[in-house]
């Protein structure tokens, strides 16, 4: 029940046009403490009974190889939140839902969590469309939501919370490494949905900002996974290097074609999203050579916070887990700032907890100290450049420190807290 609701319900109460039976049975809702919070706010706590928590995240289709490590993410990152004492003395409760990479699943468990756990806060989307889907219900209920996953940016909303890396911070440095380390020429493939429509709109955007070339670019669906006519064309248009957008499982099978045509000395794969489904591990050591990537976090940096979080890490899944990604890393992120802004409020409440995470709150996370930028609801990151090796994992090459994640300042939440957009590249 939302608070416009609710407040009607009270007010026919109170002139006599709803009996007390009616109002207490009819409508569900219980005269006390938590029940007389609005959808996604909860009051102020009264008890030391566990706070709900939501999570929607594909353990299965296609997109399950982005979900598997946060999900183990979440699940650490809970248990560690509740060994230091949970949220102002009390432990979470994570309800889960496998949103078995579908968007119809992703409403059906977002309004669940929302109209029927009452979760405090949700944390869960892959994909942007994932993301895009639940978010109109987001807006309309008011819930507190996190989006702990690197997309194509932009997205500004009171409600929303986004912990990964976006374009302003990932694809300007990746695209102006390739222009001085690669060459000027770039073709792009793209996953055929939003993230990779817009992000290829940056690739075009930062490429024309260096004086870059881009010689054309494909949208391939995520269930495709023969690229002989790709393949064709590369061949053709003779790019000094391919921006690959591409997405889930099915997508892999590039990778290993490019390589079976012979392309890997004649051309150079960058990417911002090859990595983040353990594709250098799946894949055979030459038939990822050479590939270059950019992220915050990777499980080989140096920091002690990350030293320690992946000697933690194999502790609870095995030494033989095979990879700790960047979105693993950003869903720590997400769960470890909301529980620093409850505490900070000393409230559930949603708009004293959006005020503390506001206040411009820091976190010393695996990928080093990251700061949550007010106004745009993201975080600043220093992104590092990177390649892979014979180990199925990455060389850190070139490191970019502290990188903000709206230059243009298009996103002010704080002056205007009703924007409720996303925001795309120009490129006229």
């Amino acid at each position: 029940m939302g608070r416009d609701e609710l407040n009607v319900t009270l007010a026919s109460l109170a002139q006599g046009r709803l009996s007390r039976r009616q109002f207490l049975h009819g409508t569900g809702v219980a005269l006390g403490t938590a029940a007389l919070a609005a959808c996604g706010q909860t009051a102020t706590p009264t008890s030391t009974e566990p706070v709900a928590v939501g999570s929607l995240l594909d353990a299965t289709g296609p997109i399950n190889i982005y979900g598997t490590p946060l999900i183990d993410a979440t699940k650490f990152a809970i248990d560690d939140i509740n060994s230091k004492g949970g949220v102002l003395s009390r432990q979470l409760k994570l309800t889960s839902f496998d949103t078995q990479s579908t968007n119809d699943k992703y409403v059906q468990y977002a309004n669940q969590l929302m109209l029927e756990t009452k979760a405090a806060v949700i944390m869960g989307g892959i994909t942007s469309a994932s993301r895009e889907a639940i978010r109109p219900a987001i807006d309309r209920n008011k819930q507190l939501y996190f989006y702990n996953e690197q997309y194509e940016g932009g997205v500004c909303d009171k409600f929303v919370f986004c912990t990964g890396v976006v374009p302003s911070q990932q694809l300007s440095t990746l695209v102006g490494w390739t222009m001085t380390n690669v060459g000027k020429t770039v073709y792009t493939l793209a996953a055929d949905y939003n993230y990779g429509h817009i992000s290829s709109d940056w690739v075009k955007f930062y490429l024309s900002q260096g004086g870059g070339q881009l010689l054309g670019v494909d949208f391939i669906p995520l269930d495709v996974s023969d690229f002989a006519s790709t393949i064709t064309k590369l061949q053709q248009r003779k790019p000094a290097a391919v921006m690959s957008l591409l997405v889930g499982g099915n997508h892999i099978a590039f990778y290993r074609q490019f390589a079976a045509a012979g392309l890997q000395d004649k051309m150079k794969i960058v990417s911002p999203t090859f990595g983040l489904g353990n594709e250098q591990v799946v894949l055979a050591p030459n038939e990822s050579k050479g590939i270059t990537v950019s992220y915050p976090y990777y499980q080989e940096l140096t920091n002690s916070t990350n030293q320690k979080w992946v000697s933690d890490w194999h502790t609870r899944y095995g030494s033989g887990y095979p990879y700790i990604t960047d979105s693993a890393n950003a869903g720590w992120v997400g769960w470890h700032l909301w529980a620093l802004a409850v505490n900070k409020a000393g409230s559930l409440d949603r708009d004293k907890v959006i005020k503390a995470l506001e206040s411009g709150l820091s976190f010393d996370a695996p990928e080093g100290t990251v700061r949550l930028d007010p106004k745009s609801h993201h975080l600043t990151h220093n992104v590092n450049i990177a390649q892979t090796n014979a180990n199925h994992g990455f060389d850190i090459i070139q490191t970019f420190n502290a990188i903000s994640p709206d230059p243009q300042g298009q996103c002010d939440l704080i002056g205007n807290p009703d924007q409720h957009t996303q925001f795309t590249p120009s490129l006229s």
